[in-house]
């Protein structure tokens, strides 16, 4: 065998060893690359469960908070506030706004990567829309307490329970005097010692003897309210004293001119008498 043909032969074998070579490198090439795309594909089903099951997360607390939102404006109702719009209140609906960085528009990229920035977005919005209930409430909170002082501080209970025989009127025929004077209150006949409680919570600013009214108790309210309670036999109060309604300050009694025991009841709004009927919730027995 001639030299050169040696040479041709350990040609030949050279490049059919460079070629088996190659074909086994990209044979493993294309394995691994087949293995990470299956491993790729299995971690993106993964995600997209994931992402499915965040999503029915999202969905409970969108209904939570769509909930909250109904008692909120129950609650603004209370408060005596307005009810916030509608379209306010889904202000927080929708994706962030300007232009994406480079992370978002790599995630839209694929399904997965879109249904993350779609899921991002809604808890964005859950976020804003959590934000702003809890700045109603706050403010409704704080309006609910105004009220609530308010009506504490509002006489709107009978302090006396018996019989009601005299009614506020700008004229009527006094049953002493025999002629017509105004009876700015209301007088509840009653057994002697029977509780007259506190019409409403306030500060006890005078006890006194009031000439015909004989033993006198009045209470201030604030916001120009003052109730007077007259011809009690006893005050267990001071002058100073803060009592809460349903309170007791006196006993009924006939003290001053009277001609029977009882109770008369006055309620002034900036010195002014007015009907008692206008602030006492439950009727006046006859």
């Amino acid at each position: 065998m001639s030299l050169l043909t040696v040479r041709v032969l350990l040609g030949v074998v050279a490049v059919i060893v460079v070629t088996a070579i190659g074909l086994g490198y990209a044979a493993v090439t294309k394995a691994v690359a087949l293995r990470e795309l299956d491993r790729l594909e299995r971690r993106n089903a993964y995600l997209a469960q994931e992402i499915a099951r965040s999503e029915q997360i999202v969905d409970s607390i969108g209904t939570a908070i769509d909930s909250i939102t109904a008692r909120d404006s129950l609650i603004r109702v209370y408060a005596g506030m307005d009810l916030i719009d509608a379209g306010v209140q889904q202000a927080g609906i929708g994706g962030p706004a300007g232009e994406w960085t480079e992370r978002d528009q790599i995630l839209s990229e694929g399904a997965e990567g879109r249904d993350a920035m779609a899921l991002l977005e809604n808890l964005d919005g859950l976020m804003r829309r959590a934000t702003m209930l809890s700045s109603s409430f706050d403010a409704a909170a704080e309006s609910v307490e105004v009220h609530v002082e308010q009506l504490l501080r509002t006489p709107s209970i009978l302090p006396a329970k018996g019989w009601t025989t005299s009614q506020f009127a700008v004229q009527r025929m006094h049953p002493i005097h025999h002629r017509e004077l105004p009876h700015e209150g209301v007088d509840i006949a009653a057994p002697r010692g029977t509780p007259i409680l506190a019409a409403a919570d306030g500060t006890v600013t005078h006890v006194y003897n009031n000439g015909g009214y004989g033993l006198m108790v009045t209470v201030s309210h604030g916001h120009g309210l003052v109730t007077r309670y007259a011809h009690c036999s006893k005050a267990v109060v001071r002058q100073g004293q803060r009592v809460a309604r349903g309170e007791k300050i006196a006993e009924v009694g006939m003290t001053g001119i009277a001609t029977a025991p009882h109770l008369h009841y006055e309620v002034l709004q900036y010195g002014r008498p007015k009907d008692p009927k206008e602030f006492i919730l439950t009727a006046i027995p006859n």
